[in-house]
């Protein structure tokens, strides 16, 4: 995975940017979506980076304070 969305995430977790995490895990959930529904190419490897990326996103929103 990309380190760069990992800065990311660190950085709107410093901010306590609640919203912002919440519009990229939408973003990346929908991209996730559509790659799922893709025929005629094999789309493993970019699922397999969007699950992580994902992953990142949520455990960034999991160490905020709840609103």
């Amino acid at each position: 995975m990309s380190r760069s969305l990992e800065l990311i995430v660190e950085g709107y977790v410093r901010l306590n940017d609640r919203h912002a995490l919440e519009d990229i895990l939408a973003h990346r959930q929908d991209l996730l979506r559509q790659l799922t529904s893709v025929t005629g190419v094999d789309p493993k490897q970019a699922i397999a980076q969007v699950s992580q990326e994902i992953t990142v996103i949520e455990a960034g929103l999991a160490t905020l304070v709840p609103e």
